[in-house]
This record gives structure tokens, sequence and C-alpha cells, in this order.
């Protein structure tokens, strides 16, 4: 079948399997940034922001992404201008592995476009929804502190600590 979308801006068509994920379609389309850690939506690796809401795309199928508009870490900055979350993920040393850390800055991003001056509780729930065995969340809610601080512009970036 065939999907017409809005990916990172741009709109794209694709054809799918009617049983196919999202989190499929997204790696057969060279996404890789989307990772592959449960396929049972519940640690968070393959989040993805649809609509302004994040989304693990392991759990939804590419179909039920017709006529919307979808957000994938690759769409998120790029090498030679980071983000202000990414600059601060890796300012912070918030990503230990990094497995989990694309999940984690889609998931604070589509956090800081809804509410831009998060709470440390707010920032801890986004978060929950990304497991993570390495950073033990803290560098990574520092990392989403900072970058809401640099987002309003009351930060000038985050300082390395090493």
């Amino acid at each position: 079948m065939d999907i017409h979308f809005t990916l990172n801006g741009e709109p794209v068509r694709w054809e799918v399997a009617p049983g196919e994920t999202l989190l499929e379609a997204l790696r057969a389309h060279s996404f890789y940034g989307v990772k592959d850690g449960c396929s049972t939506g519940d640690c968070g690796a393959c989040a993805v922001i649809v609509d302004g809401n994040p989304r693990n795309s392991c759990v939804m199928f590419a179909f039920q992404v017709q006529g919307r508009t979808v957000l994938t870490i690759e769409g998120i900055g790029n090498p030679d201008k980071l983000h202000p979350i990414q600059q601060a993920f890796l300012d912070l040393g918030a990503a230990q592995c990094g497995y989990c850390t694309p999940g984690m800055i889609v998931t604070a991003k589509a956090l800081l476009d809804r509410v831009p001056d998060p709470t440390p509780d707010q920032i801890r729930e986004a978060l929950s929804s990304t497991l993570c065995r390495c950073t033990g969340y803290v560098k990574p809610a520092e990392a989403v502190m900072q970058a809401a601080k640099v987002l309003k512009g009351d930060g000038h970036g985050a300082k390395n600590p090493r």
C-alpha cells in the first residue's frame, strides 16, 4: 500500500506492507537512528515524534502515519549544527553506550516543544519512557535542563566537565 506523509520536514511517498511497523519501514529507508531495542514498545529506543507526540515506532503500523508528520533523530539537528539538546547531551556526557540516546533526544525534544521550561520531575517523567542501563538518567536530565535554558536564551551552552 502507498502512504504519503511528512518525514523530517519533507513530503514522502512509501510503499509499505500491511503489517509493516513504522520502525521496519524507517529502517528499510535507511533511517538507522531509530533503534530496534525490544519490538514491544517497552524500551523507547525506537521513539519518533508523530504530530508532536513521542511514539514508539515498533508498535505503530507504518500505514498509521498516512497524512501525518513524523520526526526522527535524523531530522533533529545535523553534524554541522547540532540541536541544543544534542549539544547538551554531548557536552555533559549524557550518552554512554549511545543505544538509547536517539530515543531520549527525540523524547526530550517533544517535551521541550510542549513545555519550554520543564520541571525536573517533568524531565524525569519524560525520560523514563526510554530505558537506559548506562547513565542512571542524571546526566540526560541535566542535558535536557541545559537545552531548555539554551532554547529560551538563558544559557550559553553546556560546559564539558572533562
